[in-house]
């Protein structure tokens, strides 16, 4: 059966520097998460003491599709006349899928939000680990398994597995 979505943790650290009607917020701001347009989407609990620097330092698990070409990060505020959307933030997929990182990395991020007039409204601070997928057991002949190469000779102290790292250095890859 294929997979459709892969496990994104994504928490959402704080904002900076936000502002509603040019006037910077007093409280209840809370962010939003959403992988696609029309998409699940998570909300982290409302800061009601940071004022313009608020703090949520929340922990979010989502499902990306595989399809996903970004994920949008939303800071709203509660006011009196109803919950307002103070900045919006598309963040795309390849900002952290891909490339030579693995697929367990953090990766810490800042992105400029923008207003519904498309101005700079503030900055929201995140963090972005792709969860690594389940792998399912197999039957083996011993009692753990083990990622790399089996080394030939054991002579040199009992056999084991040799792993080989891919290392840039300058223009030249080598393998140590």
């Amino acid at each position: 059966m294929a997979t459709t979505s892969r496990k994104l943790e994504i928490t959402v650290i704080s904002a900076e520097n936000l502002q509603l009607d040019r006037k910077p917020i007093k409280k209840n701001a809370s962010a939003t998460v959403r992988a696609e347009k029309d998409s699940q989407f998570l909300t982290t609990d409302m800061d009601t003491e940071g004022g313009a620097y608020p703090k949520w330092n929340e922990k979010l698990v989502l499902d990306l599709p595989l399809h996903a070409r970004s994920l949008t990060v939303e800071i709203h505020c509660k006011t009196s006349y109803g919950v307002r959307t103070i900045g919006t933030a598309k963040i795309p997929v390849s900002d952290f899928v891909g490339g030579f990182v693995p697929e367990g990395y953090l990766h810490f991020l800042s992105y400029r939000l923008r207003n519904n007039r498309g101005e700079r409204n503030g900055i929201v601070n995140i963090s972005v680990r792709m969860q690594a997928p389940e792998l399912k057991a197999c039957a083996t002949t011993s009692s753990h398994s083990s990622m790399g190469f089996p080394v030939a000779d054991s002579s040199f102290g009992g056999g084991g597995v040799a792993t080989g790292v891919p290392v840039w250095y300058g223009a030249y890859q080598k393998n140590y």
